[in-house]
């Protein structure tokens, strides 16, 4: 009688024919790489939205590019011009001084009324309070912009009625430099607040109740709960909150543009404001190009701070 023994090879204890050790690799690399096709659409609208424009920025910012005249290559010109640019350094110490404001202020204030929210009034009251603080971040900014500018108008504005009730003289809000600065940072607080207070409240909610009550079993306080509990184990949200903060704020133009317009004296001049003026009213692309990449150089600085700082607490 004759025996036929199959020396087919097996791969997780299946026996593997021919067949398949030829067409092995392309179906592994075919199930690997199965879903690309469907990612190009999305992958080519990034290139031309978002990648394109940032290398075209790079490019521009060593040429001498102008919408009035064909550009030439100028090398680090235009850095070089940067830094004896008092016009734009003042822009950065006051985008600087601007999100020093900022970042801190709402930083804390959504923390405060998250833990308030989220310990006092986890009910419907809550949930309302949630929304009404919430309806700032859906409006736009430059909406947000002209409103406040209407109230704050030292004429015929409501805050300056309030301050004619209560027999207070009103501050020129937006005529005095480093008033003007803080009143904007403020209404930008104003409308950011919300949004963080939604993050914070999601990682309040998230913290284990045990810790809470072991804690009060052994005397502890809600403020000492809050500042050895809430604030401990919320140190990952904190940093995301912050750096988002920090690169909204260095990004901020739509508020100041309608707010102030970069006055009075050049006061409330951001660097977007500056890279606005740069490139659209003295249509000196270049120049704009190159603060552009100043800025994006910074953005990045606090990107990668923040992912070092990430690493760290993970």
């Amino acid at each position: 009688m004759h025996t036929s023994i199959d020396h087919a090879p097996t791969v997780s204890g299946r026996r593997v024919r021919p067949n398949d050790q030829r067409h092995g690799t392309p179906r592994r690399i075919l199930r690997k790489f199965g879903g690309v096709p469907y990612l190009m659409p999305s992958l080519a609208i990034l290139l031309v939205v978002v990648v394109a424009p940032i290398v075209m920025t790079l490019i521009f910012s060593f040429t001498s590019y102008s919408i009035l005249q064909p550009g030439e290559f100028v090398g680090w010109e235009n850095y070089r011009a940067l830094l004896a640019d008092q016009a734009f350094m003042s822009s950065v110490k006051q985008t600087f001084v601007y999100t020093l404001i900022v970042v801190p202020l709402q930083t804390l204030l959504a923390l405060v009324i998250a833990e308030i929210i989220a310990k006092r009034f986890p009910n419907l009251f809550g949930s309302f309070a949630r929304s009404v603080l919430f309806i700032p971040v859906l409006s736009s900014l430059v909406v947000v912009g002209i409103v406040w500018r209407f109230l704050l108008d030292p004429r015929a504005g409501v805050v300056e009625s309030l301050f004619r009730f209560v027999g207070l003289e009103q501050p020129n809000w937006l005529g005095r430099p480093f008033l003007a600065l803080v009143t904007v940072a403020l209404v930008t607080v104003w409308k950011n607040v919300g949004y963080f207070l939604v993050i914070y409240y999601a990682g309040i909610m998230g913290i284990s109740r045990d810790l809470y009550d072991a804690a009060a079993l052994d005397g502890a306080s809600r403020v000492q709960q809050f500042v050895y509990i809430t604030i401990p184990s919320l140190r990952p949200v904190t940093f995301l909150v912050v750096v988002l903060g920090t690169i909204w704020s260095f990004q901020v133009f739509d508020l100041v543009y309608t707010m102030t317009g970069g006055g009075p004296g050049g006061a409330t001049t951001t660097m977007v404001m500056s890279i606005y003026q740069a490139g659209f009213q003295n249509y000196q692309m270049g120049y704009a190009s190159a603060m552009s990449v100043v800025l994006l150089a910074i953005i990045l600085v606090i990107s990668l701070f923040q992912r070092r700082l990430m690493g760290k607490e993970k």
